[in-house]
């Protein structure tokens, strides 16, 4: 069952050039995924009564063809699969002449809003979603967690700390899914930045950012990708790892 919902680009998506930056994307995706959820029972305005949330722990996008200011773009979703307490997502978002710009991979913890934990997807939850598991923009791409190269994020790397701020909290009080883009884009190189935007992200999420925490932000370069890794600051938990390339 495929979502679809029209959008028209704005000033404050604007990044380098004129173009959409994948700031913009991202929200674009989110919200896209959100409203479609809505629609079928199981989103954020129902959460008191279903007592079912989503979490994002994975991002995979691909920028195809970068979309200018004053575009009014189609933003597609569905579900890929929904097995036991993850489910998988994909997305295309096409311009006005039908071409696709950007696809895109997600993966999702079903969540017990009220156990605060994870939970079993139930039947009727999987039928009212109806997965399309043939339908993939990855083809073979399971979104498996990568490992982190410890070896590239020695002392000698550039590493800076971030606490997490007010505004930065979403309506579950953790550092919101977006702003992940934003700290790692303060932490590049300046002539790395510079020659940005990247067409290809990646973001795996791995243990919230609260209100206060401050975490360290490591930055390394890996064969022309650019690798951050936020982690807290004794070490022993790694929060996300971020790739632009």
């Amino acid at each position: 069952m495929v979502y679809s919902e029209k959008i028209k680009t704005s000033v404050r998506d604007i990044e380098m050039g004129g173009r959409i930056g994948n700031r913009a994307i991202l929200e674009y995706l989110e919200n896209a995924a959100s409203r479609h959820a809505d629609s079928l029972g199981y989103g954020i305005n129902a959460i008191r009564e279903t007592h079912v949330g989503w979490v994002l722990v994975d991002w995979k996008v691909r920028v195809l063809k970068r979309m200018t200011y004053g575009q009014e773009l189609t933003v597609r979703t569905w579900s890929r699969s929904i097995v036991r307490y993850l489910g998988l997502r994909d997305f295309e978002i096409l311009d006005e002449s039908g071409e696709v710009c950007v696809t895109a991979s997600s993966k999702w913890l079903l969540i017990d809003t009220e156990k605060k934990s994870v939970m079993k997807a139930d039947d009727a939850l999987q039928e009212r979603f109806g997965s399309e598991p043939e339908r993939c923009v990855f083809p073979g791409d399971k979104l498996e967690k990568p490992a982190v190269l410890e070896e590239l994020f020695g002392d000698s790397c550039l590493c800076r700390q971030y606490t997490a701020l007010r505004r930065d909290m979403d309506f579950m009080g953790h550092l919101h899914n977006t702003y992940y883009l934003d700290i790692a884009h303060e932490l590049l190189p300046g002539e790395v930045y510079e020659k940005r935007l990247f067409d290809n992200t990646r973001i795996v999420y791995s243990k919230e950012i609260k209100l206060g925490d401050t975490v360290n932000c490591k930055y390394a370069c890996d064969g022309g990708r650019h690798i951050i890794l936020l982690q807290s600051t004794d070490g022993e938990t790694n929060h996300a790892l971020i790739e632009l390339y």
